[in-house]
């Protein structure tokens, strides 16, 4: 069902010489229908007196004897003239002129592999012609979506989206979303279950109570005199965007639903590290990431998508603090690059209003049973690291060539076939480099011109001079997305029946059709019977048995093979 939410009711909420805010409401009842969610929706647009735009936020409510249904997707989207705006902004090293809409229409387009990634082989303009067009190659995670928007050049006027906040946004920092894009298209994603599937859909039961505010967004209109720099009112924009920030909570909207900051509380702590292969004292968690979602098991912030959540970032020594935290019950949790698997503090925390709670200093300690034997890539929840192919001449987005998010290109996992066209993948550990011997995805190869496609085997090749046949190895792997794939694990033996480890089939991200570099973070820990290795050389086998489509796949974000503790 796809619902535009028109309003039934109209209700002017505040009119002096300072605001204006206005309320388009539609009411659920049981006469309303099939074709209407069971939602009570409040949407709400305010302007400011000497405001350089208007702001919108929306109120929705599930009452408890409602029926049961599901949200993938809901969002604010505005359409600019098409003949007007047509240079895109994302961030300053992703924005550039964009196709018409009418380019992506037969016979000027032509549909690739799925619906949303158009090649473009008559478009009016001649400059776009042989280029993909595809609003995936614009998504951003939720941390760097506080502005985007379009230009116009004549007149030189621009229309953003800032978010002064994605505390109402479901999946944390590094959730992806959607932004803008060909049509000319712009887009406030409150929730979407992009890059992660059906984990993160909203379930409503039957019986289940609801109400959530998503915003305010601020939709900031600027301009310039004729002649000057456009490019200057992108600058204007992320001034607006920190002026914005500031601002948060606002303190105009009307509703009581959207609580004030004199109502809300503080937590604060440090976080430190204990890895003792790292160093025998504890250490600051510089630049790790702590926040707040509903209670749940270890990594549950991923796919929480009914509540808020509240993040930031430790400092060098480890300190942190989360303002403007509402009132509830919550987990906090953390995680740091260069380390493996996340924290969570083993108790919940109670925000009251005005609350300012310091949960002192706490220990993360990360999984670790021996001795780093060998590791590849870096733990940093992406696969960036890794060898990430140009694309085929004949899909090409001119924005990512010779770009750092070279990813985004369409096609990348066709080019796998063309790198392993008969045998798979083999990486040798101190002779392969990860950055160049390490596709950026474990993906299904394409064997014939009929679209079939085989689950694919790579091997690590490592030595050991003397195993300790009576201890155990762990293997740690860390995976940085996967769609609908089953990860097998075996050693020294690529043809027994049942693999020492199987992940079964994990995963609805489908991060490699839409350009991501990860999805939802999986952690796993294999061990190894000493007994299973040789002395010399040994073999890790990573097979990937769904053999179903191209799409279907892993990307890794670190992989450690650690010795017994006795080594």
């Amino acid at each position: 069902m796809f619902d535009r939410i028109e309003a039934t009711d109209f209700k002017v909420i505040v009119q002096n010489d300072e605001q204006i805010e206005l309320s388009f409401s539609r009411t659920y009842n049981s006469s309303s229908g099939d074709d209407v969610v069971p939602l009570n929706v409040d949407k709400r647009f305010v302007i400011l007196r000497n405001s350089s735009g208007f702001y919108s936020y929306a109120i929705y409510e599930h009452l408890k004897d409602w029926p049961a249904f599901n949200i993938d997707n809901t969002r604010i989207a505005f359409k600019p003239r098409k003949d007007k705006f047509r240079y895109m902004v994302v961030a300053d090293e992703r924005q550039r002129f964009m196709p018409l809409p009418d380019d992506r229409k037969p016979p000027r387009g032509v549909a690739l592999e799925y619906p949303e990634a158009v090649l473009l082989v008559d478009p009016i303009e001649p400059e776009f012609k042989g280029e993909v067009d595809d609003k995936y190659q614009y998504g951003c995670e939720s941390k760097d979506t506080r502005v985007h928007g379009w230009i116009s050049n004549d007149p030189p006027i621009g229309i953003w989206q800032i978010t002064a906040s994605e505390e109402y946004r479901s999946g944390g920092p590094l959730k992806q979303v959607l932004t803008s894009h060909v049509g000319p298209t712009s887009l406030t994603v409150f929730h979407s279950a992009h890059y992660a599937g059906a984990a993160m859909v909203i379930r409503f039961g039957s019986n289940e109570a609801w109400k959530k505010v998503y915003g305010p967004v601020f939709i900031h209109i600027n301009s310039l005199p004729e002649k000057e720099d456009p490019l200057r009112l992108w600058q204007n924009a992320k001034e607006q965007m920190a002026a914005e920030v500031q601002s948060w909570p606002y303190n105009f909207p009307a509703s009581k639903d959207f609580i004030k900051a004199d109502q809300r509380g503080t937590v604060t702590g440090t976080l430190m590290i204990h890895e003792r292969y790292v160093s025998n004292e504890s250490i600051p968690a510089s630049g790790a990431y702590v926040g707040l979602a509903l209670p749940g098991e270890l990594g549950s912030w991923q796919t929480e998508s009914k509540g808020y959540q509240f993040w930031s970032r430790a400092d060098e020594n480890g300190h942190f603090t989360l303002e403007n935290v509402l009132s509830g019950n919550y987990s906090l949790n953390g995680w740091v690059y260069n380390f493996i698997s996340e924290y969570q503090y083993d108790a919940f925390i109670t925000v009251t209003p005005g609350s300012d709670i310091d949960v002192g200093e706490l220990v993360f300690e990360p999984p670790r049973d021996g001795p780093t034997l060998w590791e590849i890539g870096i733990p940093d929840r992406t696969a960036a690291e890794f060898y990430v192919p140009d694309p085929s001449p004949k899909f090409i987005n001119k924005l990512f060539v010779n770009h750092s998010d070279k990813f985004r290109q369409y096609g990348l996992w066709e080019r796998y076939a063309e790198l392993y066209p008969k045998e798979d993948l083999v990486y040798t550990v101190d002779h392969s480099d990860y950055k160049k011997d390490w596709f950026f995805a474990q993906v299904n190869r394409k064997i014939d011109d009929n679209n079939t496609y085989v689950g694919t085997t790579w091997k690590i090749e490592f030595k050991i001079d003397s195993p300790d046949t009576h201890g155990t190895y762990k293997l740690r792997l860390a995976l940085a997305t996967a769609h609908a794939a089953e990860l097998q694990v075996r050693v020294n033996d690529a043809q027994t029946v049942t693999p020492l480890f199987t992940t079964g089939v994990i995963g609805k991200d489908n991060t490699i059709a839409r350009h991501g570099i990860h999805g939802l973070y999986r952690f796993y820990s294999v061990d190894i019977p000493g007994s299973e290795l040789v002395a010399g050389n040994n073999t890790i086998f990573l097979t990937q048995t769904n053999d179903h489509g191209p799409f279907v796949g892993i990307m890794y974000d670190y992989i450690r093979l650690e010795g017994p503790l006795t080594s």
